[in-house]
């Protein structure tokens, strides 16, 4: 089969690897019908090589239909359309009973010290072959994959895979009062349907980016923007729209590769000048992120609010101004998300005839397998008004 792999920074590769088989009793392998390019596929592409191995298979943001299943595997059967969860996870022990489904016992990455494994994400979380393919093997298949009804476009259901859950989840942990305020820093992916979410639910939105064409995708959907590029002071620009006050929350949806932060900066560049086998035990212990967006989100919020991040980090010596945490008295939440949690919420919204979270229009490109490393390339360098790639096999 063909299948987008990993050779280096900025370096994807479209290739031919065997095909998937089944290899325990609870396994399915799936025909990949569309595939996600996710905001997190970025680091794998620019700073988190120490913990990929040339060849790796990459993508979590998969849907298809069912080709074969495992002797366990009783709920799927070989013509079923699904979408699959990005986190594996067994639906039966202690963390799964309690919808930690990130935090997966049964496929914990226990010699990493990692929660559950993902699709296609590095050595940390299993190093599990990814989905930007034709064929899929699930693991746990017993419970992962959702089926989903014959008929609509893919582009219906394949954002329940990762997008929506993890958005859905952003504005849970945000805590948000009845009609609150909430600031979305980062309007990506994940922040431009946090936000559509939370308008949904009907709370305030302020979107904040400094990427034009994100800007106003974000109007279009009926939030307020804030321009980083234009604003002097984004925290101050966003007291202004509220009274003096702040969002009763904040989503921070960037993470590690935040514009800013010099100094993280210098530490992820000279990471990368390392040898993978020295760069991966040093990240590990001592890794730094550009903390740009998380210490913008402290300033944006309210006086006891919440900051709710969905951003990945990957730091362990990331430095955070306690004294100002503690004065404000804000909570903050994260995580991966627990996918399946969330979408007996979701699934009502993706079948909506009416399509309240405009998902069918979501992707601003959609190509082919084959031209996978052209797409990569302009989701990193936000060229051509990509906010959301999605490969078809």
């Amino acid at each position: 089969m063909k299948a987008l792999t990993w050779h280096g920074k900025r370096d994807v590769r479209v290739e031919t690897v065997p095909d998937p088989e089944i290899k325990e009793a609870n396994d399915a392998i799936i025909r990949v019908t569309s595939s996600g390019v996710c905001g997190s596929d970025l680091h794998l592409y620019e700073v988190l090589g120490p913990f990929m191995t040339e060849g790796d298979i990459l993508g979590h943001e998969p849907m298809g239909v069912v080709e074969e299943v495992g002797s366990a595997v009783t709920n799927l059967r070989p013509g079923d359309r699904v979408v699959v969860p990005f986190n594996i996870s067994c639906g039966h022990c202690y963390m799964c009973d309690r919808r930690l489904f990130a935090q997966c016992e049964t496929t914990q990455v226990r010699e990493q010290g990692m929660g559950a494994a993902l699709f296609g994400y590095t050595k940390l979380y299993g190093q599990v072959p990814g989905a930007q393919a034709e064929y899929l093997r699930v693991p746990q298949a017993q419970f992962g994959p959702i089926k989903v009804p014959e008929g609509p476009p893919d582009d219906r259901f394949l954002y329940l895979s990762d997008v929506l859950p993890t958005a859905w989840q952003a504005i849970e942990f945000a805590g948000l009062p009845e009609g609150g305020s909430v600031a979305v820093v980062g309007l990506g992916p994940i922040g431009q349907m946090a936000g559509r979410i939370a308008a949904h639910l009907g709370h305030r939105v302020i979107g904040v980016d400094r990427v034009p064409e994100r800007l106003d995708l974000a109007r279009r959907h009926g939030m307020e923007v804030v321009d980083e590029a234009a604003a002097d002071d984004v925290g101050d620009a966003v007291r202004q729209l509220t009274g003096g006050r702040g969002t009763d929350a904040v989503v921070e949806a960037v993470g590690m590769e935040a514009h800013g932060s010099a100094a993280g900066r210098l530490a992820q560049t000279i990471t990368g000048l390392i040898p993978d086998r020295a760069a991966a035990p040093l990240m590990s212990r001592v890794g730094m992120d550009r903390m740009s967006a998380l210490l913008e989100s402290l300033e944006i919020v309210r006086r006891g609010g919440t900051i709710s991040v969905v951003g990945v980090y990957g730091g362990m010596t990331d430095p955070l101004p306690m004294l100002r945490m503690f004065d404000k008295g804000v909570t903050i939440r994260m995580g991966q998300a627990h996918v399946k949690r969330w979408i007996d919420d979701l699934m009502p919204l993706v079948t909506d005839e009416a399509d309240p979270l405009g998902v069918e229009g979501f992707a601003t490109h959609h190509l082919p397998l084959a031209e996978a490393p052209h797409g990569y390339e302009i989701f990193q360098k936000k060229k051509d008004g990509a906010v959301k790639v999605v490969l078809n096999p």
